[in-house]
């Protein structure tokens, strides 16, 4: 018999939204891997903890003070995310195994900065991992990124050897987009080999849609829920060409990853005023906009993938947005599913990730990916506390 081992992961996405927490069993090695998911939730941060989280994501508010007060409340609020889930799935929580969690991303600077006379690469994930060991006696793995930019790489993405590991099919090209505040693709070759898997972040997600529509709506709505309001415009071809011709991530070469800090509220004001300008209404911006994501992808497919893609999985927020899917479809001309349509949970797939690559840390393997962060080597992400 294979040992198993009850595992909770818990992610906190650019969009800001909430805690991700999954609760599963994992079963096996990498060669004969099972996941399964029995429990899952999201819990819904209130609206002061949300905006300030945005504010603080700007990296021109806050102090040292106010970062320690953050890192500590949000601490607690993973660990009641991770006990609600456990109570959610009916399981004790002297039972869990392992716990793996992202933090929340205030702030990623994959590329060198001058400070202070040197040339600086950095990442920030807050939400204090200690608080978890409180209520769980087992050990809790956090702050993954780091690891593999100490090694050269981006530290990010960091699904992309989880989806590996789960989904691969020899023979068939699948491509695995998550829309989640930001965008990203790991695309596995048909020959099923680790070293040809691709993965890079293809640019804006959720996070433009979601400022667009929470200022339009004056706070009443934070997102676009299914399409409803894009599925109402049309697309502005002037202004999906503004779009692409202005955006500075997608010519970037591989590896590249991006976040709130190049598509945050300084570029939805750049956006709104191109969209004002040439009098665009707000249901045609929407649905432009919505395109213009589905339009970053398959320029990225054009220019990194090295393999057709047989099939397209779609998963995060924006696999709810029917306008997306069928801009997806028309712009990648490929087969398009969300998680949900082949038996997996659209919106869990990155917490299960965080309790896959903790499970990968805590038996000592290599779990970041050099096709998709860059990194000079493969290394363990992850600090462990026991």
């Amino acid at each position: 018999m294979k040992q198993s081992i009850l595992a909770i992961g818990l992610m906190s996405g650019t969009s800001c939204d909430g805690i991700d927490a999954s609760l599963v069993r994992i079963t096996g090695d990498d060669a004969s891997l099972l996941v399964e998911e029995l429990g899952f939730l999201t819990v819904a941060y209130e609206d002061a903890v949300r905006d300030r989280l945005l504010v603080l994501a700007k990296g021109s508010e806050g102090g040292s003070r106010e970062l320690c007060l953050m890192d500590g409340l949000l601490g607690s609020l993973f660990a009641d995310a991770a006990l609600a889930v456990c109570a959610q799935a009916g399981v004790e929580p002297s039972r869990i195994g392992l716990i793996g969690t992202h933090g929340h991303t205030f702030h990623h600077l994959p590329n060198p900065v001058e400070y202070l006379g040197h040339q600086v690469r950095s990442t920030l994930q807050l939400g204090q991992s200690c608080f978890l060991s409180e209520h769980f006696s087992c050990p809790v793995v956090s702050d993954f990124r780091p690891r593999d930019l100490a090694a050269g790489g981006q530290g990010a993405p960091l699904v992309p050897y989880t989806e590996y590991l789960l989904y691969r099919q020899e023979g068939k090209g699948i491509g695995l987009l998550n829309v989640g505040g930001i965008a990203n693709l790991t695309i596995l070759t048909p020959s099923g080999a680790l070293d040809e898997v691709v993965a890079f972040d293809t640019g804006m997600g959720n996070m433009v849609l979601d400022a667009l529509v929470f200022q339009k709506t004056g706070g009443k709505q934070r997102f676009d829920e299914g399409g409803k309001l894009a599925k109402q415009g049309c697309v502005d071809e002037r202004l999906l060409a503004w779009m692409e011709h202005s955006d500075t991530y997608l010519p970037l070469p591989l590896p590249k990853s991006t976040g709130r800090e190049l598509y945050g509220s300084q570029y939805v004001a750049t956006l709104q005023t191109e969209a004002d300008k040439l009098g665009v209404p707000f249901v045609d911006l929407l649905r432009t906009t919505t395109h213009f994501i589905a339009r970053s992808v398959q320029r990225s497919v054009e220019r990194f993938s090295p393999a057709p893609l047989d099939l397209l999985l779609v998963g995060g927020g924006g696999s709810h947005n029917t306008v997306l899917l069928e801009a997806l479809a028309m712009e990648l001309k490929t087969e398009v599913l969300t998680q949900d349509q082949v038996g997996r949970n659209s919106d869990s797939k990155e917490a299960v990730a965080f309790a896959l690559l903790a499970y990968e840390a805590l038996h000592g393997r290599l779990n970041n990916l050099v096709g998709a962060t860059g990194a000079s080597h493969r290394v363990i992400m992850g600090k462990i506390q026991r």
